[in-house]
Parts: structure tokens; C-alpha cells; sequence
């Protein structure tokens, strides 16, 4: 169970932060706990992603060494990546969830846009949440849609309120 707190609190955390690189950091350590919990939980599609997740992140703290063309093959090759998992972990319907919703968030995160990384959030929060449900992971499931509400007014906090002059 500390490793679903954990993560839980890392992905809370790394939608509230305004910088891009910091809140890659933040996810990275959200993957490791998050795998780790999976693993243990026998969720081995979630956690293979985990795994997965964690070194889309480690390449994507470090964007600005990549060109152009080689950072765009690191979205193509993560994506697919996804696929792959999918198709080897396939434990029924039940694993379309967090390989959607990882996707949506490999291209999120892929993108300089904050914005983008606090939607993830979203998205995350729903098709990682139904996941847990399945798995009677109910700290997760509250996690997911604390997440879910995170992500909702960090979005209307940092991109959608007007500043007042």
C-alpha cells in the first residue's frame, strides 16, 4: 500500500508544477512506485508501463539532446512500445486502459506544453482509474480521481483563469 501513496503523490504533485522538466522528475519516481505497486497487485500490464513509462521520462527530461527527427522517432518508437506491451500483457479488455491512457500521456508528455502535461492528468485519472477498479485497488481508484480533480484546477489555475491587473 506505501507504494500506491506514493504514487499517488507523485502524479498529484507533478500536475501542480509549472516546469516542464521538474515535473518530469516528479513522474519518474510516480512510474517506479506506481510499477512497483502493480507488480505486486499482479497488474502486469500496468506495471510493464510503468517500466516503460519510466524511461519514456528519463528521454524526455532530456529533450533538448535529441534533434528534432531523433526526438520525433523517440514518440513513434515509445507509442509502439505501447502497442507491443499491450498485445504481450494482454489480460483480457481490461488492458486497453492504461495503454490508452499512456499513450495519450507519451504524447503529452512528449510536447513542451504544460498544458498538455496537466491534461494528461485527466486522462490518466480515468483510464488508469477504471484499471484499478478491476483490480480492487481502491486507493488507487481514489488517487486516480484526486488526480482527475488535481489535474481539473490546475488546468482552470494555469491555463484557463484570467489574471486579474
Amino acid at each position: 500500500m506505501i507504494f500506491s501513496v506514493l504514487a499517488f503523490l507523485m502524479v498529484c504533485i507533478s500536475v501542480c508544477i509549472k516546469n516542464r522538466k521538474l515535473s518530469l522528475c516528479v513522474q519518474s519516481f510516480n512510474c517506479i512506485f506506481e510499477g512497483i505497486y502493480d507488480f505486486l497487485v499482479k497488474a502486469y500490464t500496468g506495471a510493464s508501463l510503468s517500466v516503460l513509462n519510466f524511461i519514456r521520462t528519463i528521454f524526455f527530461i532530456n529533450k533538448e539532446k535529441f534533434s528534432k527527427k531523433t526526438y520525433f522517432l523517440l514518440l513513434i518508437i515509445f507509442l509502439s512500445l505501447a502497442v507491443i506491451n499491450c498485445i504481450f500483457s494482454w489480460q483480457g479488455v481490461i488492458s486497453l486502459l492504461p495503454t490508452i491512457g499512456t499513450m495519450i500521456r507519451i504524447y503529452c508528455l512528449w510536447q513542451e506544453n504544460m498544458t498538455l502535461v496537466r491534461v494528461s492528468g485527466l486522462t490518466t485519472g480515468m483510464t488508469y482509474g477504471l484499471y484499478y477498479v478491476y483490480y480492487s485497488s481502491w486507493f488507487l481508484v481514489l488517487g486516480d480521481i484526486i488526480l482527475f480533480i488535481v489535474s481539473l484546477i490546475s488546468i482552470y489555475k494555469y491555463d484557463f483563469k484570467k489574471k486579474k491587473i
